[in-house]
């Protein structure tokens, strides 16, 4: 369906130094390079943005990159002639400055005003997600547009081509081999598993470790520049930086520098496990097809648990018992700071048929649709 080429402002604020602006950063671009759209991010924090978009100049408070205007929010002294656009995103409950307000309330007619919500596999999601809530304060109307895993909510970010691209690309030996040699790896040992470690800090990276230096088949885990190392540096005798390769009895620690999302992709694509953080890694660790382990954000009194077994219980479901069993105890060990090592084994025993798992579960979810084009829909509908 051909949709109206409107104006849309995302707002973003940096909470979690990657999770909200990886978000925002990926809508953005499909919204402009899928659905003929025109967008203006606004981001309070270049220097952290900068890390996904290598392209970015941070002393420029106003530029173009990839046909997305991107602005710097300024937490004090918002400019005053900024005309609203006809669609408002309000990205993870950030709360959109009081000069942009009042230019929402001056637009005729008024914006399609969406506060996007984040990530959860929650039963309540599917009753709450579009809701509206009047602002008679502003005069405005706002709705609440859930991210999530059922027909009923807005689906997960995906772009068009993007399951044939990975298939492409988990096919072509040659491809991997360079990737690898580019990275400064060997090419793989028989029997070898490599594993991506983006996580927060825990106590769960030390056992799992101590389990991979042990293995009786090599481990290699690739390490982005980041929190995990400050959980597995203290492992070794000698510092970890971008660039770094140790080995550690049969394990083979690498080092990378902080990537781009499509070299993120690749990563996720190109190994037999991901162990990834928040919520935009999440998601593409599903769409990579491979088995997986969540480190999600840490939320006061346990908040984050329950929105991490709302999502286990969607995602083993179907599968046998003990295998089950396994992605559920690992989840739980590497979230609570449990000794996730003894749980490893079996789910390395279990990697074929995980992987499979991984592949339904991602077509499954792409049923759904994508949150891009349903909020474009839903905002043609609102403002036509």
């Amino acid at each position: 369906m051909n949709h109206s080429a409107r104006t849309w402002d995302i707002f973003c604020t940096v909470v979690d130094n990657f999770g909200d602006i990886g978000v925002t950063w990926r809508l953005a671009r499909q919204l402009v390079h899928e659905h003929g759209q025109v967008v203006r991010l606004w981001i309070d924090d270049l220097d952290s943005f900068a890390r996904l978009c290598p392209s970015l100049d941070t002393a420029l408070a106003e530029q173009q990159v990839a046909g997305i205007t991107v602005r710097l929010w300024p937490r004090d002294g918002f400019p005053d002639d900024v005309d609203a656009a006809e669609v408002v995103i309000e990205a993870f409950a950030c709360t959109l400055p009081d000069a942009y307000l009042a230019a929402m309330q001056r637009r005729r007619p008024t914006p399609a005003w969406y506060n996007l919500e984040y990530l959860s596999a929650e039963d309540w999601i599917d009753g709450c997600h579009n809701l509206a809530s009047p602002q008679p304060r502003f005069g405005l109307m706002k709705r609440f547009f859930f991210p999530g895993f059922t027909a009923q909510t807005g689906g997960l970010l995906c772009e068009a081509g993007l399951f044939e691209a990975r298939d492409a690309w988990q096919a072509d030996q040659a491809a991997q081999a360079a990737y690898w040699q580019a990275l400064g790896l060997p090419p793989r040992r028989e029997g070898e598993l490599r594993v991506s470690v983006f996580s927060y800090e825990t106590d769960a990276l030390a056992g799992l470790v101590d389990t991979w230096s042990l293995s009786a088949t090599p481990v290699t885990a690739l390490v982005p520049t980041g929190r995990a190392l400050t959980s597995i540096a203290p492992l070794f005798d000698q510092a970890l930086e971008a660039g770094t390769l140790v080995q550690h009895g049969n394990l083979t620690v690498k080092v990378l520098p902080f990537t781009d999302q499509p070299g993120y992709d690749r990563l996720l694509w190109s190994c037999d496990a991901n162990i990834v953080r928040g919520e935009d890694s999440f998601v593409r660790a599903q769409w990579a097809a491979r088995p997986f382990v969540w480190h999600i954000y840490p939320q006061d009194e346990g908040a984050h648990l329950v929105k991490l077994d709302a999502f286990l219980e969607r995602y083993i479901a179907g599968l046998p018992a003990p295998q089950a069993a396994t992605v559920r105890d690992l989840n739980l060990a590497f979230n609570t700071g449990g000794d996730a090592s003894a749980l490893w084994p079996d789910l390395a025993a279990a990697l074929p048929a995980l992987t499979q798992h991984a592949l339904d579960w991602a077509k499954r979810q792409r049923a759904h649709g994508d949150l891009a084009g349903h909020l474009v829909h839903n905002a043609e509908n609102w403002l036509q």
